[in-house]
């Protein structure tokens, strides 16, 4: 007896339904039924008949005979769920298994104004440094890894803005103070899509951080990995890159 995927439906008529829903969702434009069956493998009849049934219920419109697209419901149920999603939420689990690769501190960060707001960390005891910056704790944009990816998706004329506001202070011999500096570094973050802080909020502390994204693109957060600096590893980057991936997949992320 063949056992049965668990990811496929037991009806069978919302196994087909949801081939439907898979088609139209391909389609910005009303989708003619012919073009649905042969895509779907479906009898004209049967998908004619399940189409009825999604219109029935607005998962799936019909602005013209003959042809369908997804229905508004569609949006008002992702509405529902987009509101239930929260950064914290979906990150807790994927940077605790982050943290058992690393053994160092991994951090989720937010932007507030020129800050960075670090939201949630997981570290333990056996890390080997002291964690300054607490749950709560705020760190100029410039200043860290994070920071950097915020700033880097900003556009020439808001990065130098924020130079003027801030002054670019620094906290070590390390910061970056330069305009010119700061943009090149900003040159390297777009085109390697990773930020890193080099002992630049403090001295023996490097870190390196990757993008959270929601559904509409938008970065919304920073994932990263603070360590002593002789013990951040190279390595670890792929994985902080495919760890931030995850997350931004369970906000919706598609890109």
């Amino acid at each position: 007896m063949t056992k049965k995927d668990p990811q496929t439906p037991s009806i069978q008529v919302l196994s087909r339904a949801f081939a439907l829903l898979d088609v139209l969702a391909t389609h910005q434009d009303p989708v003619p039924l012919k073009e649905l069956s042969e895509k779907t493998g479906l009898h004209p009849s049967t998908a004619h008949r399940i189409l009825n049934d999604l219109a029935a219920g607005r998962l799936v419109d019909r602005p013209e005979a003959g042809a369908y697209r997804l229905g508004m419901r569609l949006l008002e149920l992702g509405n529902l769920v987009k509101a239930r999603l929260d950064v914290r939420d979906a990150a807790i689990g994927p940077m605790r298994e982050l943290h058992k690769l690393t053994h160092q501190p991994v951090n989720l960060s937010v932007r507030q104004g020129d800050e960075i707001v670090y939201i949630e960390r997981t570290y333990s005891e056996r890390s080997g440094m002291q964690v300054v910056r607490a749950v709560g704790g705020r760190a100029p944009l410039h200043l860290t890894s994070v920071g950097k990816l915020f700033l880097a998706h900003e556009d020439p004329q808001r990065v130098r803005a924020y130079a003027t506001r801030t002054g670019l202070a620094g906290h070590t011999r390390n910061s970056l103070t330069d305009l010119a500096a700061l943009e090149r570094e900003l040159a390297r973050v777009r085109r390697d899509a990773v930020a890193r802080d080099d002992e630049e909020l403090e001295l023996g502390v490097r870190c390196m951080a990757a993008g959270i994204f929601d559904d509409q693109g938008k970065l919304v957060a920073g994932l990263s990995v603070s360590a002593p600096a002789d013990r951040l590893e190279e390595s670890w980057l792929d994985r902080v890159k495919g760890t931030a991936s995850q997350i931004s997949q369970s906000l919706g992320f598609r890109g």
